[in-house]
């Protein structure tokens, strides 16, 4: 610890907002991210808009189905719009889709102004949304995404037609300090691959890793990207209790980012009225484990 410790203050920066450690490091995830993205659909569109925090890239895919708002889909951290690939065939049966490359994380997104707490965050992307043609939206979150739209929900729901948190941090249960404690390893970049590769196999129930696209451009993102973000504020009950949008809830049975059946039990008391559904068998990589029955879940949120 006290050598992690002495390797993160000696490679400090003074810099406020999230950036590339070098050019060569943004190159490195550049050349992932593609290779990530090139199992996606080919989009209509791609959109940056500004914000008073920076430049927010979308991309936009039109789909088949008629849900009278847009889906728009909110990746976990360290990761970016294709971490959606596997998803994005059945979600467009649903309706129009957005991806999202979340500012202040790894992606094409460009941070160029300090984000200092939750009220921040949900004002980005509130004026993010804001600049799409729509004027509401389906949002659907994972991990760090799935915070992402509930802090938002909470603060600014205006804009916000339903939620979809699947397997949301920091909103049902907070992180175990097991995790908390594997994953400072992983954040240190002159760090072995195979220690980031190793913490990304960790959240996906020990899944391989290595030459998977998605979770190369994770790695690269981990390594050459330097956070400069607010630790997120656990979402209270009361709070997810207030909302007023439709709101569906995914927990992974084998998350080690919470404890699933405590994250179980606060959603179904906190949301009497949404909809909570368990999947024992899946990890926190639960988005792409189950693609069709989560689209299947989603359906039956909007047709609600």
């Amino acid at each position: 610890m006290v050598i992690v410790l002495a390797g993160a203050f000696a490679l400090r920066t003074p810099s406020p907002v999230g950036h590339w450690r070098s050019a060569e490091g943004y190159d490195a995830f550049v050349e992932t991210y593609e290779a990530a993205f090139a199992d996606m659909p080919e989009p209509d569109a791609a959109l940056d808009v500004r914000t008073d925090y920076g430049i927010v890239r979308f991309y936009r895919f039109t789909g088949t189905g008629d849900a009278a708002e847009p889906l728009v889909l909110l990746p976990g951290r360290a990761s970016a719009s294709p971490v959606w690939a596997g998803n994005l065939p059945s979600l467009l049966a649903l309706g129009d889709v957005y991806t999202v490359d979340l500012l202040g994380e790894p992606g094409m997104s460009v941070q160029d102004r300090p984000i200092e707490d939750d009220a921040q965050q949900a004002e980005w992307l509130d004026q993010a949304l804001a600049g799409l043609p729509e004027d509401r939206f389906n949002l659907v979150g994972v991990s760090i995404g799935g915070w992402t739209a509930a802090n938002l929900a909470v603060r600014q729901p205006e804009r916000v037609a339903s939620l979809t948190l699947v397997d949301a941090v920091f909103v049902f249960d907070g992180m175990p300090v097991g995790t908390m404690i594997r994953s400072i390893p992983a954040s240190v970049p002159w760090f072995p691959k195979s220690w980031r590769d190793g913490f990304n196999s960790y959240t996906a129930g020990g899944a391989e890793v290595e030459d998977e696209p998605v979770a190369d451009m994770i790695e690269a993102g981990m390594q050459h990207y330097q956070l400069r973000l607010p630790a997120p504020t656990q979402i209270t009950e009361e709070q997810v209790s207030a909302l007023e949008m439709p709101v569906l809830a995914i927990i992974a049975g084998r998350s080690v980012m919470h404890d699933p059946e405590t994250a179980r039990q606060t959603a179904e008391r906190a949301l009497p009225e949404g909809t909570v559904v368990f999947y024992e068998d899946a990890t926190h990589a639960v988005n792409g484990e189950h693609p069709d029955e989560i689209a299947a879940n989603i359906a039956e949120l909007l047709g609600s």
